[in-house]
């Protein structure tokens, strides 16, 4: 007998790269998609439409009741579902808590309550803060610097408190600035990967905020992809009931990027510099060692490879224009 899994968010860019994933998964019987469209887009999900495995429903985790109900029978849970984006937090600090803090707490509440065997969350680096530290280790974190990164750290600590009142099993994962295919750039609080993309295929300079000396540890979806099949899967009970990087432990700046995009495209157009925003980390770099340990995650795609299929992608998509 097959797992049925719930995957909050499942519309959205991490969310349906995973939904992708799972339904290819032997392991899997049903996957339920639970996204209010607000953030992502149902052309991310319809070619599934048919699917034996698959189901939609269009809701909002801010729906306790709703949750509480849809979830009943369910095993898994993967909880992609948040507002992203460190200056939207900042532009509406009220909503952002409402989904990502507010939400998440429905989302574990209904969890409990329907006796689901494990939920895995998808947390942030951001919580790292203001922490000078590199590279960046999961039980050293510093002081929030956005709305954002509140709401994310949150998260983890409303986790940590279920699994020890309730008992509910849970993985946590700090995404590493993730990027890849159904990542859109015509997203008005669109990532800078797409940003970057989308100026250099229609022969406009980038943007840059600040120096370009920023740097990120930049993942391919498919590495986020794995830490989370790994997770939900996971039958080491050490690794339960603990928050991990998902990483690939490299640095890149954003001028790297500029540079490698146009090389990739055989182009030299320049970026143009603008202020650094507020609420933005200067540096991050993630140690992947616990997660290599306890959830054998091992990155395999690169910063370069990611970077040239998801010019592909966005050829493919036509989304440059």
């Amino acid at each position: 007998m097959g797992k049925r899994i719930i995957v909050t968010g499942g519309a959205g860019f991490i969310g349906s790269n995973l939904v992708e994933a799972l339904l290819a998964d032997e392991r899997i019987d049903k996957v339920l998609v639970i996204d209010n469209l607000s953030n992502g887009y149902y052309s991310n999900i319809e070619e599934f439409e048919g699917h034996n495995k698959f189901e939609f429903v269009n809701e909002d985790i801010r729906n306790a009741e709703g949750l509480i109900t849809l979830f009943k029978g369910y095993d898994l849970i993967s909880h992609q579902a948040a507002l992203g984006s460190v200056p939207r937090s900042i532009q509406d600090p009220i909503t952002s808590n409402d989904v990502n803090v507010g939400g998440t707490l429905n989302v574990l509440n209904a969890a409990v309550k329907n006796n689901i065997e494990r939920v895995v969350l998808a947390f942030s680096s951001s919580t790292y803060g203001d922490s000078p530290t590199l590279p960046k280790v999961e039980h050293t974190i510093g002081k929030p610097l956005s709305p954002y990164a509140v709401s994310k750290y949150a998260c983890e600590v409303y986790a940590d408190v279920f699994h020890k009142v309730y008992g509910l099993n849970y993985v946590g994962l700090r995404y590493f600035n993730v990027f890849g295919p159904k990542q859109n750039p015509n997203n008005p609080y669109a990532a800078v990967i797409p940003l970057f993309c989308k100026a250099l295929l229609n022969g406009e300079s980038p943007v840059i905020n600040g120096d370009g000396l920023t740097s990120r540890d930049f993942t391919f979806v498919s590495n986020a992809l794995d830490a989370n099949i790994k997770a939900l899967f996971a039958d080491n009970k050490e690794a339960l009931n603990e928050v991990y990087n998902v990483a690939c432990g490299e640095r890149t700046t954003l001028k790297d990027l500029i540079r490698i995009i146009n090389d990739e495209l055989g182009t030299n157009i320049a970026a143009e510099y603008k202020n650094e925003r507020a609420g933005d980390v200067k540096h991050s770099l993630a140690d992947i060692s616990k997660i290599r340990t306890l959830l054998g995650y091992n990155p395999q795609v690169s910063v370069e490879h990611g970077l040239r299929m998801v010019l592909r992608s966005y050829q493919n998509e036509q989304y440059s224009h």
